[in-house]
């Protein structure tokens, strides 16, 4: 696109990332740091977050980091107040599925009241930047594969509570550019591949088969292996990211993912090979959930046609990436 299209300037743009010392948020940083050094990184951190030191020290020599809880409204309008930001890629999120289920309470009120204390404070302050929401394929639920792919015009019809949590917020960020005029963008992510995150199933896949290489583990144990998925690496993930904030049109949803269609089953088949190990499987009750979705294979043409995005990595680099990054580490060395 052309520059005066262009969302926020690319040369003194302040951004501000929450959940920035997060497993997503950390790759955000690596690219933002290496691909666009011009930005000015902020961003918000919790002192009860998953990654409390290690994320933290991962992020500090790079970005600004302040004390923020999403749930607390007064530290918002702080930060806000001293970044007086160009953009804000609203990452933060409890994220794991599985445990939204457990409790589906916390999920529901921090995810939900986290962005609509988000957006308040923005109003509040009267700022006008540019807000990446990033949502969820999730939203969309239980999708027939006769409909092909995923559109934006797809009904949510989310199945888990997580999913309930993300569409929450996917409204909210529609309502709020309607009501307001805020320059919301949802970006509806797909499933990726995110060494960091390791609740994933590419990730638990890889961290068994590298305790199984070590002689940690003798049999290698999944849940539900037949989800259709598309899938890219997070490092395509974050830099679409970027591209969808800076080129996406205020109050528009991009679905954001791959085109090819794979089992979970083949992907793990395909780590298997990777890696060169012999593994025996155990599927484990325990690690169903209530309900799993079956198919989700998304329409980027939107998102593409805006921002001429490709992803980079193929699925034997991403593949190959995640089993390097449990081999380099131990069990509790992981951001």
């Amino acid at each position: 696109m052309v520059e005066d299209t262009v969302n926020f300037p690319t040369s003194a743009c302040r951004a501000l990332i929450t959940g920035v010392a997060g497993s997503c948020g950390t790759y955000l940083v690596d690219y933002l740091a290496e691909q666009h050094p011009e930005v000015e990184l902020h961003g918000l951190v919790r002192w009860r977050s998953a990654f409390p030191s290690r994320g933290r020290s991962y992020v500090g020599s790079r970005v600004h980091v302040y004390e923020a809880d999403l749930l607390d409204f007064g530290s918002l309008l702080r930060a806000l107040d001293l970044v007086q930001p160009h953009v804000v890629v609203h990452i933060a999120s409890h994220a794991h599925v599985a445990s939204s289920f457990a409790t589906p309470s916390v999920v529901l009120s921090n995810n939900i009241l986290g962005t609509s204390n988000l957006f308040e404070a923005v109003r509040h302050t009267h700022q006008d930047p540019v807000i990446l929401l990033c949502s969820t394929s999730e939203v969309y639920g239980q999708v027939e594969p006769v409909q092909s792919v995923i559109t934006e015009k797809t009904p949510l019809c989310p199945i888990n509570p997580y999913a309930v949590s993300k569409a929450a917020q996917d409204l909210l960020g529609g309502s709020y550019w309607a009501s307001y005029g805020m320059r919301i963008v949802r970006a509806r992510m797909f499933s990726y591949i995110n060494p960091r995150r390791s609740d994933l199933f590419a990730s638990t896949f890889a961290q068994q088969i590298v305790r199984i290489e070590r002689g940690q583990q003798s049999v290698l144990t999944h849940g539900f292996l037949d989800s259709i998925r598309t899938l890219i690496d997070v490092r395509d993930a974050v830099r679409a990211y970027w591209d969808i904030a800076r080129q996406g049109v205020p109050g528009e949803v991009y679905n954001i993912g791959g085109t090819t269609p794979i089992s979970v089953r083949h992907v793990l088949q395909r780590l298997i090979d990777v890696s060169g190990v012999s593994v025996d499987m155990r599927m484990d009750p325990t690690l169903l959930r209530p309900v799993d979705i079956l198919y989700q294979v998304p329409d980027v043409s939107k998102f593409v046609s805006v921002t001429g995005w490709n992803p980079r990595y193929t699925l034997h680099e991403s593949l190959t990436n995640v089993l390097s990054y449990y081999r380099s580490r131990q069990d509790d060395d992981v951001i």
